[in-house]
């Protein structure tokens, strides 16, 4: 179903909002969201109709997003600075997930995480195969395994602290993958 540009307008809006919402405060309510996106509550809810629908949108959007974004970011960075850069940034985005509680229990959620899963490998692999291409890394890694070592990102506070911590860990990693 093609929606109206009005629509597809507002969709976007609403998204925006809810990003900049959800990075000053991840209990963020779906009111404050439309307010910020200049919206009514009732257009808001016409495309999501429950905050965690509202939220894995935004998340998938976001990772698929990223995901894509992978040959810009190695094209203006040397492979391990891209590889700091794109985890960062994919930390940022998975961090929006969290406070969704129960919400990520269900069917519909855990197919957009499924769904998230092959984009945001194949980004990995991609810039594996440049590092390695540089001489900076190993042979061989793995992409999951190397994904499911940096989910240590979006486990870390948000805060100063928080985020040393993860660039501390990522060095870790990273000197852990070099040749």
């Amino acid at each position: 179903m093609v929606q109206r540009l009005d629509a597809q307008r507002n969709r976007r809006r609403i998204l925006e909002a809810a990003r900049q919402a959800l990075i000053a405060d991840p209990e963020a309510s779906l009111n404050s969201v439309a307010k910020l996106a200049g919206i009514g509550p009732g257009t808001l809810y016409r495309h999501f109709p429950t905050r965690a629908d509202l939220i894995m949108t935004l998340y998938q959007t976001e990772v698929e997003a990223l995901s894509a974004e992978v040959s810009a970011i190695l094209a203006d960075n040397e492979p391990l600075d891209a590889f700091r850069i794109w985890f960062k940034r994919l930390a940022t985005y998975v961090r929006v997930k969290h406070g969704l509680g129960d919400a990520l229990n269900t069917a519909a959620a855990q197919r957009i995480v499924n769904a998230t899963y092959a984009p945001v490998t194949a980004a990995v692999s991609q810039l594996l195969e440049a590092c390695v291409a540089a001489g900076v890394a190993h042979r061989g890694l793995d992409a999951s395994d190397v994904l499911l070592l940096m989910g240590f990102l979006w486990r870390v506070a948000p805060s100063q602290e928080g985020l040393a911590q993860a660039d501390r860990i990522t060095e870790m990693v990273i000197n852990a993958l070099r040749r």
